[in-house]
């Protein structure tokens, strides 16, 4: 926008150049042609009567004006020599218009082109006695004069343009400037920054917008903010009933010797087991809904450094293995993503490629820099996924028919999906290479990688 406010000013003034300069410009450049013209017409008519007199006294005048007028201008005077009056002075070249001078008693002026002017004017007076006086006036002055003219003129409009965008530049940058500070709230917004406001500043326009966005950003703000007690809420009240029903179950099982009852009790046990599973993976989906964070720049090798030293363990009681591939040795890749989020969703991805990897596999993370993104890769040697159970992984409480279908509680990939959506970033689903799941996340990289 600013650069196209400069342009309009510079237009709006070129266009003003063009309208009072130009047309003055030629103004001047036919007042020097007139001026020039009248003057050696003026010249040559005084020596033409000089010339017509025919005494001895008139011709030697005639020719002493003659040579004054060659030394002091750009002129020569060329005269038709006749009985009484024989100057030394060149004599005219045949041609029409000396004819018509002759002949016809017509002055004629000729400037040698028809595009402001030649080399020479040519003037041609008759004189009396069929004689004439010709000057040959050389244009030369005439067009250093003229490229002074219309010099100044472009040199005085290249500094009026350059001081319009000078101007411009600090007047479009005034004018915008509430945009950019609208702008700048906009970026903190859309990262997550809830109580970034606008300044109401500028224009009564910019004004209501401003004061409407922060309206808007403030009914947001409590919002998120109820939803986020509401989660804490029933976080507290869902927990406390479900640890008390297991207590009582378990009471209940130590208390019977009868088995029919102590395998309902199991069978209750077990329910309530999987709905505590349930609620808690519901308060962690719910809690990344409704959590609003500013994205950060993070060191990815540190974040994956450390979600795997805690899972190795686990890891190594079946076997499994947990090692990083790809270009995984730059460690100065910074994503943006909000603190915590990429935690939470490596132990989702690990977890899932944990309990379905066969005793003795191997569980490869790799990272990669793609320009303004980075790709993090889990992949594992499961039985992988078909092409339907891909499109429905990521739906709420949906189980594959892999190890993840009889424990899991279905909400993993989803909160993953969550996560990894609020931080800007994307995550699919592929075939590993050789077999298995390759869940491939990609997230914003920072400006600052590799400084």
């Amino acid at each position: 926008m600013n650069r196209q406010l400069i342009r309009s000013y510079i237009l709006l003034v070129a266009v003003a150049i063009l309208l009072f300069t130009v047309p003055v410009a030629f103004t001047l450049t036919s007042q020097l042609r007139g001026d020039t013209k009248q003057s050696v017409l003026r010249e040559a008519r005084t020596m033409a009567l000089l010339l017509g007199n025919g005494d001895s006294t008139s011709c030697k005048a005639l020719t002493e004006v003659a040579d004054a007028y060659g030394k002091k201008t750009p002129g020569e005077v060329q005269v038709t020599p006749t009985a009484t009056c024989t100057p030394k002075l060149p004599a005219p070249a045949a041609d029409a218009a000396l004819t018509r001078a002759l002949e016809k008693n017509e002055t004629t002026t000729d400037w040698g082109s028809d595009f402001v002017w030649g080399k020479h004017l040519t003037v041609t007076v008759p004189a009396q006695g069929e004689t004439a006086v010709r000057i040959v006036y050389s244009t030369s002055d005439m067009t250093k004069r003229l490229w002074q003219i219309w010099g100044f003129r472009a040199g005085l409009a290249v500094l009026v343009l350059a001081a319009a965008a000078a101007i411009g530049a600090y007047a479009a940058r005034r004018i915008t400037a509430p945009l950019r500070e609208l702008n700048a709230m906009a970026s903190k917004f859309s990262d997550g920054d809830l109580t970034a406001r606008s300044p109401v500043t500028g224009p009564p326009e910019t004004q209501t917008l401003a004061r409407t966005l922060n309206q808007g950003a403030e009914r947001l703000d409590t919002l998120v903010a109820s939803q986020r007690i509401f989660v804490a809420d029933a976080s507290h009240q869902l927990r406390t009933p479900l640890t008390a029903l297991r207590l009582s179950l378990d009471n209940i099982a130590d208390g019977t010797d009868d088995e029919f009852v102590r395998e309902d009790v199991e069978q209750a046990t077990a329910e309530v087991v999987r709905m505590s599973r349930l609620v808690n993976g519901l308060l962690v989906l719910a809690r990344a809904e409704a959590k609003v964070t500013a994205a950060e720049p993070l060191l990815l090798a540190d974040i994956i450094e450390e979600r795997l030293d805690v899972w190795r363990p686990a890891a190594d009681e079946r076997g499994v293995t947990i090692a990083l591939g790809g270009s995984n040795a730059d460690g100065r890749l910074l994503v943006m993503a909000s603190p915590g989020h990429l935690d939470q969703v490596l132990d989702n991805v690990l977890s899932n490629a944990l309990e379905v990897s066969p005793d003795g596999g191997t569980i490869t993370v790799r990272t990669e820099s793609r320009g303004e993104e980075a790709l993090l890769s889990v992949l594992d040697q499961g039985p992988g996924m078909s092409d339907a159970e891909k499109s429905r992984a990521f739906d709420r409480f949906w189980r594959g028919q892999g190890l993840t279908g009889r424990t899991g509680s279905g909400l993993g990939l989803a909160v993953v999906k969550q996560l990894v959506t609020d931080d800007g970033g994307t995550v699919t689903l592929g075939d590993a290479p050789g077999g298995g799941l390759v869940v491939r996340i990609s997230l914003r990289a920072s400006p600052k990688s590799g400084g």
